[in-house]
């Protein structure tokens, strides 16, 4: 059984997974008004990773015996200047998920609840790999300057990006 104070943050943690799908999925949008569909695939696939990992925070609340609750988020911003910002908001965001994610392992550690901290592992290892994935685009746009070829190049690689659902585990 799942302590209520952890049920409650896990429920908060599913509100900012569908938040993030929602400002990716904007960002696909965005992508794609300004003819970059590599770009917008590869947000696309980010939105795909964030409702997986809103159902898979949901589907352990349930499974804890706890009540997993959908609650209501802001709308995501859906303007931008450039394609750097967009991917520089990306990674700023991914750094606050990150802080999310650090604090629901502090809650588990704190309330005791070892399987909370083990199920948290897959999130704090994943959120690693988002960190490192962003941060290289954001390097390669910098590289790249005011380049139109080698934005071209990037978005025909960021359009190679296919979704892979995360494994089912269980705690």
């Amino acid at each position: 059984m799942i302590s209520k104070k952890m049920e409650d943050a896990l429920n908060n943690q599913v509100a900012a997974e569908y938040y993030s799908a929602h400002l990716y999925l904007a960002m696909s949008a965005y992508f794609e008004s300004v003819d970059l569909p590599g770009f917008a695939n590869w947000m696309r696939i980010q939105y795909q990773e964030e409702m997986s990992h809103a159902e898979k925070l949901f589907d352990y609340i349930i499974e804890r015996d706890g009540r997993a609750l959908l609650k209501a988020f802001d709308a995501p911003q859906a303007e931008w200047k450039s394609t750097l910002e967009v991917i520089e908001e990306t990674y700023r965001h991914e750094q606050k998920v990150t802080g999310l994610i650090n604090d629901l392992t502090d809650l588990a550690i704190s309330e005791k609840d070892h399987a909370s901290q083990i199920f948290l592992q897959w999130f704090v290892n994943e959120q690693v790999e988002e960190e490192a994935s962003v941060k290289s685009i954001i390097q390669q746009l910098k590289l790249l300057g005011d380049s139109k070829a080698g934005l071209f190049q990037i978005d025909r690689e960021l359009g190679q990006r296919v979704f892979t659902p995360p494994a089912t585990t269980t705690a």
